[in-house]
């Protein structure tokens, strides 16, 4: 027992078996085979390594956004008067971060002030006191009712309520006609210097890197009409991509831009819309103009990635690529092995059967004339 243990362990350490290889003239799995491997070699070039950059470590990136409008509007409102509007009046939030909205169309409600008056339609319509209830509010109400049933208009009665009157009158929207590889790098590349910034306007043709845009143009990208996110507003997504090659200049880091429409059609709640007001005081009472505002809002969203040369993700690549080579072996095995009219020849030639042996002493002779022939043809090379 001792004996046969020491022999097992001598075989383990200081024995090298490597698997006995056959050729096989045979031009159509010849052909086979290196048209599979051509294949392979193919998807790791041009796929794995050119395409896809299967050599290099990739990073995402971390951004800030920063955006400034320009421009001037002249609105004629009556109870208003005329009045002009820039870029602190028509942009919210002023500060014009990653997301913003720009006023493009609104309902004024002028001089508002607390006080008792009919409540609008939409907050309930009523026949007598009995209809209003003191101390409640509708969903869409827009103050407090008093119990009362009141005249709104000539042919419609409504609760009285406490709040801002007159109410905001909203059924008719106004027409409009009109950090990983320490690099940084901003959407002012290199070809954007203050000369060009003064007479460009972004075009994805004739200039995809002018960081000046027009609201008519991004709306037209995002395959919506300007006319209409103008009258109801909308929501433009805009996005930047910067996909990086690190291994080439810096320079050649440019972003692409993108503008996709995120507003959908639909009979409630359309468009998008919000309120604001500007309160005032006049002869001892606090006053308010009620603004609905219409308005585009966009959605600046930055994303991509940089990739560089890195020895560990190219030597896995390679590594990986040499695996599935042995893709066209095991194809061209199954064809020759179990689907060719010769495949029990080649089985034959492939493998080496062994037999039991049967008790200590007794040799089959099978494998004794094998081993014999094996012995003669190791004399005879």
């Amino acid at each position: 027992m001792a004996r046969r243990l020491q022999d097992e362990l001598a075989a383990f350490f200081f024995e090298y078996d490597t698997p006995r290889m056959v050729l096989v003239r045979n031009k159509k799995v010849g052909i086979i085979f290196r048209l599979i491997q051509l294949v392979v070699l193919i998807y790791v070039v041009g796929w794995v390594f050119v395409y896809e950059k299967g050599y290099q470590s990739s990073s995402g990136l971390i951004s800030s956004v920063s955006v400034k409008l320009k421009g001037l509007a002249v609105t004629q409102i009556p109870g208003l008067g005329p009045q002009v509007w820039d870029v602190a009046d028509y942009v919210f939030p002023a500060q014009g971060d990653s997301s913003f909205v720009v006023m493009t169309n609104f309902i004024a409600t002028p001089k508002q002030a607390q006080g008792y008056c009919a409540e609008h339609p939409e907050g309930g319509t009523c026949k007598d006191n009995s209809g209003c209830t003191p101390g409640k509010a509708e969903r869409k109400a827009q103050g407090i009712r008093t119990g009362k049933c009141v005249a709104f208009n000539n042919t419609v009665q409504t609760c009285e309520i406490f709040g801002w009157c007159p109410v905001e009158v909203d059924d008719d929207i106004p027409r409009i006609s009109f950090p990983r590889f320490k690099v940084n790098r901003r959407n002012l590349v290199e070809e954007v210097n203050g000369t060009y910034m003064k007479t460009c306007l972004y075009h994805k043709i004739s200039h995809p890197l002018c960081p000046v845009f027009n609201l008519g143009y991004m709306a037209q990208e995002s395959g919506q009409k300007f006319s209409a996110l103008a009258e109801k507003g909308g929501v433009v997504g805009v996005t930047i991509d910067w996909n990086c090659d690190l291994d080439w200049h810096v320079r050649h880091c440019k972003p692409i831009y993108a503008f996709h429409g995120l507003y959908e059609e639909k009979k409630l709640s359309q468009g998008f819309n919000f309120r604001f007001a500007r309160h005032f005081v006049e002869n001892g009472t606090n006053h308010r103009h009620l603004f609905k505002v219409f308005g585009i809002r966009f959605d600046i969203l930055v994303d991509g990635k940089a990739g560089k040369f890195d020895i560990i993700p190219t030597m896995t690549t390679i590594g990986s690529g040499i695996g599935i080579f042995g893709v066209a072996t095991v194809l061209c095995d199954l064809l020759l092995l179990h689907i060719l009219p010769k495949r029990h020849y080649y089985k034959q030639k492939k493998f080496k059967y062994a037999e039991d042996m049967g008790p200590e002493g007794e040799r089959d002779p099978a494998a004794t004339s094998s081993t014999l022939g094996l012995q003669e043809n190791m004399k005879t090379s």
